[in-house]
């Protein structure tokens, strides 16, 4: 059986040097970003991911090594005595929360009964 061309555009495809270069960019843009850079709609894009499998591992293996690399910063900082840095690792890596307590004594108490009584 012969296979019939039904015309449209050729598939897109990234060179190896694209590739690396999505790699790279990949630590600083989002995929949408990405297919804009590429001159891509971001469902191109997608669909190039799934056709050439090491497009999506070298995003992933970019934005990985970038998450780490940050991170490594952000304990270097915390573990040098930045507090904010400490701070936000804890909120953000061990559920730590900043709480607000308001303590009400005995007088504030009674003087405010008058609004419960009414």
């Amino acid at each position: 059986m012969k296979k019939v061309d039904k015309g449209g555009r050729p598939k897109t495809v990234l060179t190896e040097k694209q590739i690396t270069e999505l790699k790279t960019l990949s630590a600083v843009l989002n995929k949408e970003q990405l297919a804009d850079y590429f001159g891509v709609s971001h469902v191109t894009l997608i669909a190039i991911e799934k056709r050439q499998p090491e497009v999506s591992l070298a995003y992933k293996k970019g934005k990985a090594k970038a998450i780490a690399n940050i991170a490594g910063n952000l304990i270097a900082k915390a573990n040098s005595g930045n507090i904010p840095a400490q701070m936000f690792y804890l909120k953000t890596q061990a559920g730590w929360k900043e709480t607000t307590r308001i303590e009400t004594t005995e007088s504030e108490k009674a003087s405010n009964r008058h609004f419960i009584d009414e």
